[in-house]
């Protein structure tokens, strides 16, 4: 018998896949992982967070401090006081603090204040869970200067600054404009179409049509939800 031969007898032998039958069914377990309790995250160490403050926000933090000190201490917990030296408001954890996330709330909610947003808007970041921010820049998404970065940013401000009203309302987001740098607070959802229609404002759309576009997208997300 030759070598080819020999193939062939075990191949035909060699039962097919389809053919093959399983005598026990092979079961496959799962791992689980029960949730962990906020007593076993909770940790002994003191943990603490430095929030620097730029020199135009020293004034506003001056007369709105109470506002900021109030919620901090108060519903999240922890100890709070602004460093003169180092220009940084300092967070620490208590023995009270009952969160772990509460050092990382009120960290983003010291940064939203101090990037130009109402301290109204910045206390949602203490309060709900599902909120975020974001700053990018303008020559992030295309590269302008001189009077084209001048018309770009009128273009996402609009006359008055309606237009950057309008994008608020419709995405449910709060945007600050501070120079080239574009600041967005919100869920992460509006906050990506909120992105998207300044990006089309900033490559030339006109802003009809981006509005256009945005309250199709805003429909279709709040249909699917």
């Amino acid at each position: 018998m030759t070598m080819t031969e020999d193939a062939t007898t075990s191949a035909q032998k060699r039962p097919r896949p389809e053919e093959m039958e399983l005598d026990e069914e092979v079961s496959v377990k799962k791992p689980s992982f029960p949730p962990i309790s906020r007593e076993k995250l909770k940790s002994d160490k003191t943990e603490l967070r430095k929030v620097p403050i730029p020199p135009h926000r020293y004034t506003p933090l001056k007369e709105s401090w109470m506002k900021l000190y109030t919620p901090i201490v108060e519903q999240l917990k922890l100890q709070v006081r602004f460093n003169v030296k180092t220009r940084t408001v300092e967070l620490k954890t208590s023995a009270e603090t009952a969160d772990v996330g509460s050092l990382q709330k009120a960290a983003d909610f010291i940064k939203a204040f101090t990037l130009g947003f109402d301290i109204d808007d910045c206390l949602a970041l203490v309060r709900l869970d599902d909120l975020f921010l974001e700053t990018f820049e303008i020559s992030d998404v295309k590269t302008l200067k001189g009077d084209h970065l001048a018309r770009a940013i009128g273009r996402i401000a609009g006359k008055g600054g309606r237009t950057k009203f309008t994008i608020e309302n419709v995405t449910k987001t709060r945007i600050v404009l501070a120079d080239s740098k574009i600041h967005i607070l919100g869920s992460f959802q509006n906050m990506r179409i909120a992105r998207t229609a300044i990006c089309n404002l900033i490559l030339g759309s006109p802003p009809a049509k981006v509005y256009g576009k945005m309250r199709t997208v805003a429909s279709r997300m709040s249909e699917r939800f």
